[in-house]
């Protein structure tokens, strides 16, 4: 064991920015009886330039000292009672924060982030900062169902350079996944959904500014904890809850999800969607925004050309479908793309999984582009977790990211066989190909 945990490594972001100090020790408060009533906390306003009044939280992507595993035995007790009623947002605890109003506009677009290879004097954006000050605020609050200490990572050996990562408590804390059954499942009131949260897992509510509602504009999000992270900062994108929709994306959400991307300063802030078949846990309209700990090679890949705006990225462990935006004014466009192509593989009975992320433009192009990668992965539906495997193939585990929650598969896990067990769920080579070749011409048309 010695010789293995030699080769991990706690894989950092080599960016400039130095974590912040420990907060002073938070009195516990005894928790308040049920069904006292109690009136809801408010949250500040961010307006334009409102960032101003934040307190500055350096950022990297490794657990803040005060995030600590928790000592063994007591991660189930970190964790406050989480029964909800059957409707509408369960009640605060004491004290718990609303989200805080973020007002955004074409100035908070981080067109250039800080890169891989930052600068002395990289920072984090106004975004970052409040998403993150937020969620560590959470953190020490318990509204998580563990602490998230430093994970195990390590690199598999091979051309792909997959990374893996080991995290235990995901695997045995995390709420079971909803079962699904259908690419078209509709939305079940009575199952978990996002109406459930409480006001204090709300972080902030995303809103461009000026915008008044019309066709194709970005759809303000909720940010959301995900009470079961893969990484700190690990947060869900919620458009519009209350309006109960399934888990099927939408080109509103998808060009709300976008600009969100681009307000961080951060190379690895990435925003995804599992659809349903595609390993979607809960069948309510929802997006992941994630710090991912390092570059992935389907970042910089050359693309073979479809049409002037659909590439087919055959880097990495699945080949995906690729549409690229060079700035924030291409946003609508490509979410439009990316969502007919989504609903056009449900119609021919697949499932997808779509990642947003910082990268070149298609033809690989040297140097860190401003603009947007989307993938887009076509997919066998899969239905339920499958027994005995190492990892669940969701969009991180597509782009070569591979939460593992066993030890032994951790140690055991090879590039041969990641890939294998990621491919079981792919279409063949020149299904595929047939398969660009519609979308090029549902795209053309």
């Amino acid at each position: 064991m010695a010789a293995r945990a030699a080769s991990a490594s706690h894989v950092t972001l080599p960016l400039p920015w130095p974590r912040p100090s420990p907060p002073p020790p938070r009195t516990p408060r005894p928790p308040e009886p049920r069904g006292r009533a109690r009136t809801a906390g408010t949250g500040g306003r961010h307006g334009r330039g409102a960032g101003r009044g934040l307190r500055a939280v350096p950022f990297r992507l490794v657990p803040s000292p005060r995030l600590s595993p928790a000592p063994p035995g007591a991660e189930r007790a970190i964790r406050p009672d989480r029964s909800r009623p059957a409707s509408g947002m369960a009640s605060e605890e004491p004290d718990e924060p609303s989200p805080e109003e973020f007002v955004y506009g074409e100035e908070d677009f981080v067109l250039q982030g800080a890169g891989w290879g930052a600068e002395p004097g990289s920072a984090p954006s106004r975004f970052d900062r409040a998403l993150l000050e937020g969620w560590d605020d959470r953190m020490e609050r318990g509204l998580f169902r563990y602490r998230l200490g430093p994970l195990p990572t390590r690199v598999l050996p091979g051309p792909m350079r997959l990374v893996a990562q080991l995290n235990v408590q995901r695997g045995t804390e995390r709420r079971p996944p909803q079962p699904v059954c259908s690419l078209r499942q509709p939305f079940d009131p009575a199952a978990f959904n996002f109406t459930r949260l409480r006001p204090g897992e709300l972080l902030l509510r995303l809103r461009r500014a000026g915008d008044a509602p019309r066709p194709a504009a970005p759809e303000p999000l909720l940010v959301a904890i995900n009470a079961s992270p893969l990484e700190r900062g690990h947060v869900l994108l919620l458009p519009a809850p209350a309006r109960r929709l399934p888990q099927a994306l939408t080109a509103p959400a998808l060009h709300g999800g976008l600009e969100a991307a681009l307000l961080s300063a951060h190379p690895g802030f990435c925003v995804g969607f599992n659809g349903l078949g595609g390993c979607a846990s809960v069948n309510h309209l929802h997006l992941h925004g994630l710090y991912l700990p390092r570059p992935l090679p389907v970042e910089a890949a050359p693309a073979q050309p479809l049409c002037p705006r659909l590439g087919l990225l055959w880097a990495g462990p699945a080949p995906a479908f690729l549409f690229y935006a060079a700035g924030p004014a291409e946003l609508g466009l490509l979410a439009q793309d990316v969502c007919r192509a989504a609903e056009h593989l449900t119609d021919t009975g697949l499932a997808y999984n779509v990642l947003a992320t910082r990268g070149n433009p298609p033809e690989g192009a040297a140097g860190a582009g401003g603009g947007l990668r989307v993938l887009l992965w076509a997919r066998k539906p899969s239905f339920g977790a499958k027994n005995g495997a190492a990892f669940n193939v969701a969009l991180c585990e597509l782009a070569g990211y591979l939460p593992v929650a066993a030890e032994p598969a951790f140690w055991d896990l090879t590039e041969t066989g990641a890939v294998r067990a990621i491919r079981e769920h792919l279409l063949p080579d020149t299904q595929l190909l047939r398969l660009g070749e519609e979308l090029a011409r549902l795209l053309a048309g």
